[in-house]
């Protein structure tokens, strides 16, 4: 397992005190602070073992390690500012499948049944090859979009 060191200038030192001591931040942001000052091995610090900052903090040893990886290798401001997710989602509908669905919806429903339901239409999708698989769950999202989600209006 890879150790990292941390090592704080004089300014970032003196603003993760200012963090810890005032103000109103996330408690996330101090605890990373307060996780940052505790490990640091600069001059005229004192540092504790990731045990000890643990009881401290009261987080888990895996996320001092984390705190201190990122700070290491993405510097101060990217453990202090983080910025949104750097995740992709992929959609599994775009306009045209979209469009398949909505016209599914608005035709007659099987035979033996009322209405259609957000598992048939996916059912139904599936076995009119628009897509692989699809949840019934995607379906309800895609369907509230366009206001036509079954049991939106309510019968009587």
């Amino acid at each position: 397992m890879i150790k990292y060191k941390v090592t704080l200038s004089k300014a970032e030192r003196e603003e993760l005190e200012t963090i810890v001591r005032k103000g109103t931040r996330p408690v996330s942001r101090v605890k990373d602070a307060m996780i940052l000052l505790n490990c640091d091995e600069g001059d005229n610090a004192t540092k504790y073992s990731n045990k000890v900052i643990s009881d401290i903090t009261r987080v888990s040893m895996k996320t001092i390690d984390r705190v201190k990886k990122k700070f290491v290798e993405e510097g101060f401001d990217a453990v202090m500012n983080p910025g949104k997710s750097k995740r992709v989602y992929v959609k599994k509908f775009d306009g045209e499948l979209e469009a398949h669905l909505i016209a599914l919806c608005c035709s007659k429903a099987p035979d033996g049944y009322a209405k259609w339901s957000l598992r048939l239409l996916a059912d139904k999708m599936v076995e009119l090859q628009y897509v692989d698989e699809i949840s019934h769950e995607s379906i309800r999202q895609i369907l509230k979009k366009t206001n036509l989600s079954p049991g939106r209006h309510k019968d009587g």
